[in-house]
């Protein structure tokens, strides 16, 4: 009987322990828009968790709400700087206006890829250039898509004559605004309406990355796929200040640990390594993909492409924002990013 009663006693005295290192840990709530069965959610937002658990000893726990569960894509900056979630992650320009200097990563010829466009982003919020875009959350670390391709239903897109009246999914008005330069409808709405949109009929094609395309399964939607990369599209992991200053000095530095070029870095090698395989995916389906070498030297597309990018940069100048140094600080970037690379 007495065995038994301190066998009791010290099962009891291991149950407190665990019930109380569980009641101390820290839960952040981190949401994103990407499905969960998607590999942008397992291989980079599941690694950062377990990674910021393992290197906090279990004192900070992650809990993630892909698929917009905790907020809608379009809300979730705003919902991570007002405290609904503790760290959130989403596209700058799906809150249209918001980052107009940061979407200078979107022009035309600044990302070539996805490596290299996360190594630009990061490197402009390092220099300092976006400080001011930022003021009401913390960055962790930036990254972008690879170059956004048009993929269509039926329609084989050439020159930009072909997207005359086409009805174009866009991801931010920077991107609408070059669609309705040549001629297209483009139609706004975040990446996981797509699918529906398309089946509908609502739309006749989208500009998106290979990544998005196999992402939200849009191969099974398009046949036609045309590699001129007018764009890519910026993303950010962001904390709330509050919840960051909650945190105790050692839990901060985990956190520290996990920002910045690094992980920047890591999000753009699981980008580049999802449109590989999302386009390989096209080809195996039998898909038709034109490629535009050089399209800002290209005699259809240079035109078109070239005014786009006059015209954000004009844009932000008349908004009294220093476009054009931030446009240089980016090309610059990207030269050294892809040396970097290299």
């Amino acid at each position: 009987m007495k065995y038994k009663l301190i066998a009791c006693l010290l099962s009891a005295s291991f149950a407190g322990l665990t019930a109380a290192s569980a009641q101390a840990a820290t839960t952040l709530r981190f949401a994103h828009f990407f499905p969960a069965a998607s590999a942008v959610h397992q291989d980079l937002y599941q690694a950062w968790a377990r990674s910021v658990e393992e290197a906090s000893g279990g004192e900070l726990r992650v809990q993630l709400f892909p698929s917009g569960t905790l907020a809608k894509a379009e809300s979730i900056y705003e919902a991570t700087a007002n405290g609904i979630a503790d760290v959130g992650s989403t596209v700058q320009g799906y809150t249209a206006g918001r980052f107009p200097l940061s979407q200078v990563v979107e022009l035309p010829g600044v990302a070539p890829t996805a490596e290299t466009g996360a190594c630009v982003l990061q490197t402009l919020y390092d220099e300092g250039h976006l400080d001011q875009e930022y003021a009401d959350s913390r960055p962790l670390f930036m990254f972008t898509t690879g170059p956004g391709f048009l993929h269509t239903k039926e329609t084989v897109v050439e020159t930009p004559e072909d997207l005359q009246g086409l009805r174009i999914r866009r991801p931010t008005a920077l991107v609408g605004d070059m669609l309705t330069d040549m001629g297209a409808i483009p139609v706004g709405m975040p990446a996981p309406d797509i699918y529906t949109a398309m089946q509908r009929g609502v739309i006749d094609g989208v500009s998106l990355p290979w990544e998005g395309v196999n992402t939200f399964r849009l191969n099974e939607l398009t046949s036609q796929h045309t590699q001129v990369p007018f764009y890519s599209l910026g993303l950010i992991v962001t904390m709330n200040q509050r919840a960051y200053d909650r945190l105790s000095p050692e839990q901060q530095a985990v956190i520290d640990e996990h920002s910045g070029m690094a992980w920047a870095e890591n999000a753009g090698e699981v980008f580049g390594r999802l449109d590989r395989e999302g386009k390989e995916k096209a080809v195996e389906a039998g898909h038709t993909i034109l490629e535009i070498d050089n399209p800002l030297e290209n005699a259809d597309w240079k035109q078109p492409l070239k005014n786009g990018i006059e015209q954000y940069l004009i844009g932000l100048e008349e908004r009294g924002l220093p476009g054009r140094k931030v446009y240089e600080a980016a090309l610059a970037a990207r030269d050294a990013c892809t040396t970097k690379a290299g």
